[in-house]
């Protein structure tokens, strides 16, 4: 069982690393030079995980162009193969390998788009559970809103950059203006990104009620939550974050007094 193990081990270093040659041995012929035939499987394994990254980050892609995504693709891949059988799950680290990679380093916001399009494939891919109905909070007394904390759906993700991403990313959409420009020392872009229905959407939140999203998403009290806003910014509304969150359907639970409802 080692031996096989071994074998397996080199086989996939062979298809996925820099050096295909130490596992060719092990490899028969039949009719076909064993180094000729894994060439083929490395050709086949890099051309799907790059398809796969690809479909992850089209506006990378095009940010860049197919070509040079394609030579980012495969030093990414060398450095960083799949771990998990679940192929959605491949090229979560892909932006921060774009940060380190010495070509990328003229296009600063280039990693910042590749959180953004990673957040929307992540969404894509949560669990389905069923939105918190609004209605329940009518059971909670007054005195005890405060100490609610709600549990946010799964494909919710809140990201921050010093670029505007949302503007990029809706930019190099097909149906955009092709005129449209996007001035890069523009307003910094929070956003709010998850699943609605059947589509993944993203939206820019104020910096207050970012701090709102993200004190809940961590498990914050209600309570707490609004305070740390309305540190933000005074004006800071709690009705109409919470209005805004249900009809998101970015809650599916609260809790309180350790009895989860949902």
């Amino acid at each position: 069982m080692s031996a096989l193990r071994e074998t397996q081990a080199a086989f996939r270093a062979a298809l996925l690393g820099d050096d295909p040659s130490a596992t060719a041995i092990d490899i028969r012929g039949d009719g076909l030079a064993p180094a000729a035939r894994l060439a083929i499987y490395r050709h086949h394994v890099g051309e799907t995980l790059t398809e796969l990254l690809k479909d992850v980050y089209p506006v990378v892609c095009r940010l860049v162009d197919a070509r040079f995504f394609a030579y980012a693709a495969d030093r990414f891949i060398a450095a960083h193969p799949p771990t998990s059988p679940c192929l959605f799950e491949y090229g979560d680290t892909f932006a921060d390998f774009l940060e380190r990679f010495a070509p990328c380093r003229h296009l600063p916001y280039l990693p910042d788009v590749a959180r953004l399009e990673w957040a929307m494939s992540r969404a894509h891919h949560a669990d389905d559970l069923t939105p918190l109905d609004p209605r329940l909070l009518g059971e909670v007394s007054g005195d005890d809103l405060e100490r609610l904390t709600f549990r946010v759906h799964p494909s919710v993700a809140l990201l921050t950059s010093r670029w505007a991403v949302d503007r990029i990313w809706r930019a190099n959409q097909a149906d955009a203006d092709p005129n449209t420009t996007v001035h890069l020392d523009g307003p910094a872009a929070s956003l709010q990104v998850w699943r609605h229905d059947d589509d993944v959407v993203f939206r820019a939140l104020s910096a207050a009620a970012f701090a709102f999203h993200r004190a809940l998403a961590e498990g914050r009290a209600l309570g707490t939550a609004a305070r740390i806003a309305a540190a933000v910014d005074p004006r800071f509304d709690l009705a109409t974050s919470l209005r805004e969150l249900f009809h998101d359907d970015a809650l599916v639970a609260f809790t309180l007094d350790k009895e989860e409802c949902s």
